[in-house]
């Protein structure tokens, strides 16, 4: 079994090279070559080959192979607001009430 990498402790190239591993193991389960995935996610193959090895991809290279196999429900809860202080929530809640500022009409 692959060990985890614990994300807190990890520098921002372990945690791409282990997002990458995981979106490998993802594709195997699948029984998908790598040809295969990179024609679903519309890149190319050796666009997946350095996401699976390195973790390095385009922000939008990545989505699409996390669309391709099916997770992107799973990128849902990874940008919704951790309230874990009285403070933290009293702050969302301020920002939730801020309004843009109205233009002013020009006359």
């Amino acid at each position: 079994m692959h060990n985890m990498l614990d994300f807190s402790f990890a520098t921002p190239d372990e945690v791409c090279r282990e997002l990458g591993a995981k979106l490998k193991v993802q594709r195997l389960a699948k029984g998908w070559t790598q040809v295969e995935l990179a024609s679903r996610a519309r890149i190319a193959k050796g666009t997946l080959q350095r996401l699976e090895a390195k973790g390095v991809a385009t922000f939008e290279s990545l989505v699409r192979v996390v669309m391709a196999l099916d997770l992107v429900d799973q990128l849902q809860p990874l940008f919704d607001l951790q309230i874990k202080s009285i403070a933290q929530m009293e702050a969302a809640e301020q920002v939730r009430r801020q309004r843009a500022p109205r233009k002013r009409s020009s006359s």
